[in-house]
């Protein structure tokens, strides 16, 4: 027998925990990141920056049909920003938006939310290529997995990633996940079924936190 772990729902927790939330500022090569609840007018410069850097994120994103510059035109924005929106104000996500020196820079989202006694949820980020390697992602990782161990109230977080991402494996080593495993066949990437390497953390293991820990290896500062 094997065990759901969804369990009976705490009747007294808030129906969003976390939700909406500000985060940072914190102080990284690339500039000064915060983290925000999307908004509507972000879709501008989201379509601009995902046309653009087309080949540096479609490779570890998944299959979907319509072309490319079409799903990440300003009109596809609103449907998004409304539908994570509609999940936020559920409880069953976490939507931000990052910014770098007040500027969007990309998304991080908490996502599958799962309550009980699971606590559960995965995160998934992007970041425009220009910030790459400039501890922005890094940065928004730490952030965010606080406030989901924090004010969120959740007990774990996963994040799967392709094994070819190197990037993306070192933000997830650096801010304290560990792996667990590798997921054969796991998702429709370009085309094909790609492997994933599993990410997770739990709130015993963030210590103070993770962004204190950035903080104290040289690699962040509080701003």
């Amino acid at each position: 027998m094997t065990s759901t772990g969804y369990g009976t729902p705490y009747g007294s927790e808030p129906r969003h925990p976390g939700w909406p939330a500000r985060l940072g500022p914190v102080t990284v090569p690339g500039g000064v990141v915060r983290v925000r609840p999307v908004r509507l007018r972000d879709g501008t410069e989201w379509s601009r920056i995902r046309v653009r850097d087309r080949e540096y994120l479609r490779p570890w994103e998944p299959t979907q049909e319509q072309p490319w510059e079409e799903r990440n035109a300003p009109w596809m924005w609103p449907s998004q920003w409304s539908a994570l929106r509609r999940l936020a104000r559920r409880g069953q996500c976490l939507p931000f938006a990052i910014t770098v020196d007040g500027r969007f820079a990309g998304q991080i989202t908490v996502g599958n939310i799962i309550r009980a006694s699971l606590r559960s949820a995965w995160v998934g980020y992007w970041v425009a290529s220009t910030l790459a390697g400039s501890g922005v992602a890094t940065a928004a990782v730490a952030l965010v997995t606080d406030h989901a161990f924090g004010a969120a109230r959740l007990h774990r977080l996963e994040a799967t990633v392709r094994p070819e991402n190197l990037a993306s494996v070192r933000v997830l080593t650096k801010v304290g996940y560990r792996r667990e495993g590798l997921l054969r066949r796991y998702l429709d990437v370009e085309g094909d079924w790609r492997d994933h390497l599993c990410f997770a953390i739990t709130t015993e293991e963030s210590g103070d936190g993770l962004v204190t820990r950035l903080v104290d290896s040289g690699r962040a500062m509080w701003s």
